[in-house]
């Protein structure tokens, strides 16, 4: 199609949805129709809303970690199915994450209620990734010895 969508809402505006060529593209109301959970056409991002925080090793960082995943227009994209996993990427000390590290998000947040790294030490960093959505690092964090 030679025509931009713009032009073609553009042109439709006046004319009845089903009357109109480019009736594809336009919701019931006359308004884009954007599909799934969320609009644009790029991929989704990951974000932490809940960062890890300063714990003990051995013991379950609290508050629960959680990640968002947006559309591209920012948007919580609550049809996202693909399971966002976490690693340790910055790890200083040689220390083993473990716990649920991947997990199916419920409205677009994965909750990490159980995970625990065995060592201290300070500048762990967490990474979120999934298929289909762009990855993201977490803030430094500490890990106290017991």
């Amino acid at each position: 199609m030679g025509m931009r969508l713009s032009h073609a809402v553009a042109i439709c505006a006046g004319l009845v949805t089903a009357g109109c060529p480019y009736s594809d593209f336009l919701s019931s109301s006359g308004g884009l129709a954007i599909s799934g959970g969320g609009g644009g056409g790029g991929p989704n991002t990951l974000s932490f809303t809940v960062q890890p925080s300063t714990a003990v090793a051995g013991d379950i960082i609290t508050p629960a970690i959680q990640v968002l995943v947006r559309d591209t227009l920012g948007i919580p994209d609550t049809a996202f199915t693909a399971a966002i996993t976490v690693t340790l990427t910055v790890n200083p000390v040689g220390a083993t994450l473990s716990g649920t590290r991947s997990i199916v998000p419920a409205n677009g947040t994965a909750l990490f209620g159980d995970l625990v790294i065995d060592r201290s030490g300070s500048g762990y960093v967490l990474q979120a990734s999934a298929p289909g959505a762009t990855s993201v690092s977490s803030n430094t964090f500490t890990i106290l010895a017991p």
